[in-house]
Order: C-alpha cells, then structure tokens, then sequence
C-alpha cells in the first residue's frame, strides 16, 4: 500500500473512532495530531509534529531539535543559539515563520532566529535539496516554524478556552509564566497569547555559575482568522520576541582571551517581529490558491550607553501561488517577491556613522510531485530569480539565474525504500550582517552571485518494529559572501559539507526508542572549518 494511501486511512481510521466515542460520550479524547503523508522525499526531511513537540515540551531550540543528528543548535543560552542543518549554519538557509521570510543575519556572536518553542505547532527542515516553492536562495536547504492556530487548541465542539502556565527553576531561580486565551465564533477565530521569563544565572554541572545565562524574556503571539466554505480562509498573525539581559561580550564565546581588554558582559537587547496577512483557498481540484504578505525585522542592540551598536535587518515579502491537483499527484506555481534591507548604527568615544546595503528579489517558480505508481513518488521543481543589490557606497548591481531541484523515493518489496535527490540552487548576493557593515566599503570588483549543489543518497529498512536508516549527503556552497569590517565588501569563500547519517529505532505499538548517529565533516577553502570560520 502506498505511504499516501495509508496516511489517509489513518486518518479516516482515528476521526471514526473519534466521532463514535464523541457520540456515545463516553469518555473525552486528549488532542490528537492526524496527519497524511506527503508527497516527495519522507528519507530526507526532518519533521518535527505537534506530537513531538507535546512530547518533549522544549524549552529552546536546542530541545526542538534534539532527536535530529543532521540538525545541530549550538550553545545553552537561546541568545547565541544557532542553528546548523547538515553542518551548515541556517543563515544559508530559507528560513521562514509562517510562511514570511525571515533576514536575521545580525551578529555572527548571536544568534539568528530565536523562537519562542511554546509558540510552534510544527517545524519542517529540507536539508539540503529544497523544494522550488520554499523561496529563493536555499543554498542549504530550508527551515521552516509553524505557529499554533485556535484549531490546535480547542477540542471538537468548543468554542472558548484559555489557560495560564507557571513554572521555576531553582538553578538561577527563573520564573516563568504563559497566559493564552482563544476562541471562536461562526467563521472567526482568535487567539491570544503573552509570555515571560526571568531569572539569575545558572549554575553548570561543577556548580559554577554560567556567565551571561540570566532570563528576561518576553514572548507574544496574536491571531485572527476568518473562514468559510466559499470564502476560503484569511489570516493575520503578528508574534514578537524581545530577549535583553546581559551576555558574555561575545554571546557565543566564554570569554574573550586576546586583543583589548573587554568586559565579561555586555547588555544584549534582541527584538524579533513577525507580521503575516495570508489568504488559501483549498477548494480544488484546480483553484487552490495562496497568497502571503508578511514584514519581519530583527533588532540588536549591544554594549553600554557610551558604545553602542544597534544592528537592524528586515524583509518585506510575499508570493502568490496556486496548486493544481492531478491523477498522479500536483503541481504547484507561483511568484515570490522580497526587499531585505540591513543596516547598522555605531557610537563609540565620540565616534558614529551608518551603514546599509538592501537587495531585492523577483521570482516564478514551479514544482510537481508526482506519484507515478504505488511505490515510486517524484518531486521536481525550477525557478527563476531576479535580484538587485544596492551597497553601502550606492553601487548598484544586477542578476537573474535559474535554480532546479529533483528528488524520488521508490519502495523496493515491502520493507525496503530508498530515495535520492540533488539541486543547483543561484542565491544572488547575500547581504552582509548588520555588525560588520562598514562606510568605507567600495564594490569596485562587484558582488558575486553564491550558488550551491546538493545532494543526498538515504535508504530505510523496516522489519518486526525495527527500523534501520542511513543517510549520505552533500552540500557545496561556492562564492559564498564572507566580509569582515576591515577586510572589504567583496571577500568570498568556498564551502563544503560532506557526511552521513546512521540510526536504528524500535516501535513496540505503546511506545518507541531511536538512536542516531551523524558525521559530518566542513571545509572553508580546502581547510577545516571552526565553528568561526565557518560563519
């Protein structure tokens, strides 16, 4: 039977059991995550389900992602948390939060994009070979975060509900609390919600205190949502996360050892936001449009009173696309658009000046994932991209390429599937991080477009419970930007991530265990990438 197949009559299966048992009310269900299979390459792509996420009840990022070995987040302080997918880090990757772009390269000592876990329904990582949909630049793959809706709250039947949350922590003493409430009405939903933490420094495992770990972390998250039958669904959402508290002078290091004399903190003051206006309409098998507008913008704000650097970066964006339903499967089409911009403010000792670049970016694209017979599904995609990149001189500059993507997966007899896939991705030219921008810079020599290949070979073989998977990728990233503040504007590396996957699991019906392995080895330049290096 194929895996689509089966995915449906799951969920046929549970929404019987769920309506008799609602019926005869008898007892009243816990929530349940239902769920089909999708089309496309299952062997590589990581996702993380509402049941996961109910499972482990994460606290950051780094419990997110801990069941994944290709998926790795760095640090124990959510403010320097990075993460890197098949050993490349996720500024190289398209990451979005509910569908909007996300530009968060502020600090290359901090982190990128921090999420509040409380908030996610579900999270979906394509390492390396990205879908053509997923949006322009996925030089590594893609990352994607789902925000909770009121339908991921409420049982069947309700129309109100909220709760209230408090918990402690005696290491560091942090407090927190989580207030939500939700409901709906006709065709109209809404849901609130507001969070915040705070606290001292923890202590480690030989009792001494982590330097810069203290909490005062604020969380939010609004929804509005009307649907009905022949309107399909509108959406507007707006979600904030503001961390500010004193870190290590550098968030992501325990100390700095040489050059001038540093405090051992700094204030780090971090504000991310996220607005997104989306309309679907899932009517078919024809007319499934969506459309997206949506603005995110990061803010950091480093150092004291006398010194500061205020880093800056935001992405207007949005696409329109339309899936068209067939016998063996469908195609979806579509245009995206961004406009980036980052920018930096810096005073020090009576000194101060400004810096910007800011690109722009047209792009059509298409993907078909086909299921041509029970045992074989395919997935491939093209897209056009056409950027323009303004530098912190004024200069101007202009260029289009074409990025492709294939992939299948073929299950050999009942117990055997292998799957494999490749992509050429154009990424045009990649902003520079707010904190190295420098007035000074000229583009004389221009601004290379970064590409990238990549590609994987997995298999997976169950029998009796037991599941046996490996994996074996690649990602080569070329021209990929690389500027430092006094080095220039226009320096570039070469990137290559080679590695492998290996894990077995056991599923006895009432519960599960997996172990999982991953090696994964970087090269910048032909030369071993450190975790700095390789920003």
């Amino acid at each position: 039977m194929n895996r689509s197949v089966r995915g449906a009559l799951l969920c046929a299966a549970l929404s019987s059991v769920a309506s008799a048992v609602w019926a005869e009310d008898v007892i009243e269900l816990n929530t349940i995550y239902i769920g089909t299979y999708e089309l496309g390459t299952e062997l590589n792509d990581v996702d993380v389900t509402g049941d996961d996420l109910a499972r482990t009840k994460p606290t950051d990022l780094q419990d997110v992602f801990k069941g994944e070995p290709t998926v790795a987040v760095g640090s124990s302080i959510p403010t320097s948390q990075k993460i890197y997918v098949n050993g490349v880090e996720e500024t190289n990757l398209v990451v979005t939060i509910d569908g909007s772009r996300q530009n968060n390269k502020v600090f290359h000592h901090a982190a990128t994009n921090i999420i509040d876990p409380a908030l996610l329904k579900a999270v979906k990582v394509a390492p390396g070979v990205a879908s053509a949909d997923q949006g322009p630049g996925a030089l590594g793959g893609a990352l994607a975060f789902e925000t909770k809706d009121v339908a991921d709250l409420l049982e069947v039947g309700d129309d109100f509900g909220g709760f209230t949350a408090l918990e402690f922590n005696s290491n560091g003493g942090t407090v927190t609390t989580g207030n939500a409430i939700y409901g709906r009405q006709g065709g109209f939903e809404y849901l609130g919600y507001l969070k915040y933490a705070g606290g001292n420094e923890f202590k480690d495992g030989s009792d001494n205190e982590v330097v810069g770990s203290g909490v005062n972390l604020w969380s939010g998250l609004a929804k509005f949502a009307f649907e009905t039958a022949d309107a399909g669904r509108f959406e507007l959402s707006y979600e904030r996360l503001i961390d500010d508290n004193a870190r290590p002078f550098r968030a992501n290091m325990g100390g700095v050892l040489v050059g001038r004399p540093v405090p051992p903190t700094q204030i780090y003051d971090f504000d991310r936001q996220n607005i997104v206006l989306s309309y679907q309409d899932a009517r078919g098998p024809m007319w499934n449009p969506e459309f997206v507008l949506a603005f995110s913008s990061t803010d950091l704000s480093t150092g004291d009173p006398g010194a500061t650097s205020d880093g800056h970066t935001q992405s207007f964006n949005g696409k329109a696309e339309n899936t068209f339903e067939l016998s063996l499967g469908d195609i979806v089409a579509g245009v995206d658009f961004y406009q980036d911009s980052t920018d930096l403010a810096y005073t020090d000792m009576g000194v101060a000046y400004a810096s910007k670049e800011k690109a722009s970016n047209v792009g059509a694209f298409v993907q078909a994932n086909l299921e041509p017979t029970d045992y074989l599904t395919l997935s491939a995609g093209l897209r056009a991209d056409h950027q323009k990149f303004t530098g912190v001189d004024g200069s101007v500059f202009e260029d289009s390429g074409v990025s492709s993507n294939i992939s299948g997966e073929i299950m050999l007899g009942n117990n055997l599937t292998v799957s494999a896939g490749y992509s050429s991705v154009w990424g045009g030219a990649a902003l520079a991080e707010s904190f190295l921008l420098n007035p000074a810079w000229t583009y004389a020599g221009g601004v290379e477009a970064v590409t990238s290949e990549n590609h994987y070979l997995a298999a997976e073989y169950e029998t009796n419970g037991f599941t046996f998977k490996g994996k074996k990728f690649r990602t080569a990233i070329d021209n990929a930007r690389a500027p430092s503040w006094s080095g220039g504007s226009a320096l570039t590396s070469d990137l290559v991530s080679d590695g492998y996957e290996l894990g077995v699991g056991y599923d006895w019906g009432v519960g599960f265990v997996n172990v999982a392995y991953a090696d994964v080895t970087t090269e910048l330049n032909g030369a071993p990438a450190d975790s700095y290096t390789g920003n």
